[in-house]
């Protein structure tokens, strides 16, 4: 068995036995008292009396394989994120999987591993999921769609992006642009590894748990599609209040910016899949930018700040270089399709 066939997705014997192989090595398999992944039934049961933030989300990236990552682990850490930005601890994760006829086994096993490990080294029980085969050709190799749960203890830790107040420091976890980066390189037939690009692509559940322990985070977002510029202007439109950045802030790897140079890109543009933007009250910026860096993100800056701009609520307002200032727009079109 080294391909995969149709009568893997049929639900029938072939189904069973490619499942059991592929998530024997899940050791969380539920949350305490609750049923999963042993039972293999269609749903999971999870016993809580808390705030349920949940997220859903489907990788569809190519390619599969890239520098600091694959579709599985992106696959996990993608939908973890997702609900750590909102202030939530995740606990428990469903997947879905739909795979192309023939694909080899061997890729999908290593697949499955990675995001297996993924859940795991952040403590996220799978509780279950899917998995379907399409007709060779009808599908374009593999597609992960994964659902993650997580819990608050109060309503009043949600992180919401139109919490944030005026006189909030915004502050970048480290590094940016480094998966839309390498995506891109991919896709226009350059080496990627040669020119030393490597997706951030990792979960952000240490920077969050830093960031609470300091408090007076009022918003936190993972900037992955539309990169760094989107974030901004999604924090700045829904919050009604402008934000003001320095560009020389703004950590960029030299091998991102010389890269993006040589395409003409912007940096802003480009997708991170393991970087948050964090608004936080002024008292507290410098004690969290001092605890992420002594926790290891010695990358991380304050960039800017929230301001109230009578006539300019909603705008993002860079600081250039040279000294100018300039507006950043939301980004239009795809840059590069299938980014995550």
């Amino acid at each position: 068995m080294g391909r995969i066939t149709l009568a893997h997705g049929a639900g029938g014997r072939e189904s069973e036995e490619l499942i059991k192989r592929l998530f024997k090595f899940v050791k969380l398999r539920k949350v305490p008292n609750g049923t999963g992944l042993d039972e293999f039934d269609d749903g999971a049961f999870i016993p809580l009396s808390k705030h349920i933030v949940f997220t859903i989300d489907s990788y569809t990236v190519d390619p599969i394989f890239f520098p600091g990552g694959d579709i599985g682990k992106l696959a996990a850490a993608g939908s973890i994120n997702d609900v750590c930005v909102m202030g939530a601890e995740p606990i428990a994760a469903l997947d879905s999987i739909v795979v192309e006829e023939g694909f080899p086994l061997d890729q999908l096993n290593k697949i499955i591993k990675s995001m297996i490990t993924t859940f795991e080294n952040e403590n996220v029980a799978i509780l279950g999921g899917d998995l379907k085969v399409m007709p060779k050709g009808k599908i374009d190799k593999i597609v992960i769609t994964t659902a993650v749960i997580g819990y608050l203890n109060d309503s009043k830790e949600l992180l919401l992006d139109s919490k944030i107040r005026p006189g909030d420091k915004l502050i970048v976890s480290g590094t940016i642009g480094e998966h839309g980066a390498v995506i891109t390189a991919f896709r226009m037939g350059i080496e990627a590894e040669f020119e030393g690009l490597k997706s951030d692509c990792e979960p952000v559940t240490k920077v969050m748990r830093t960031a609470k322990e300091i408090g007076g985070i009022h918003a936190a977002k993972d900037p992955t599609r539309g990169g760094l510029a989107m974030a901004l202007n999604e924090f700045a439109q829904k919050s009604n209040i402008t934000l003001y950045i320095d560009e020389e802030k703004i950590p960029i790897r030299e091998e991102v910016n010389a890269f993006c140079e040589m395409l003409g890109i912007d940096p802003l543009f480009l997708a991170c899949e393991g970087r948050v933007l964090i608004a936080v009250d002024s008292e507290r910026a410098d004690e969290l930018l001092s605890a992420l860096r002594r926790a290891g993100y010695d990358k991380a800056e304050i960039i800017g700040e929230a301001r109230r701009i009578k006539g300019r609520e909603g705008f993002v307002i860079l600081r250039t270089r040279a000294g100018g200032l300039r507006i950043v727009e939301k980004p239009t079109g795809e840059l590069t399709p299938r980014i995550c």
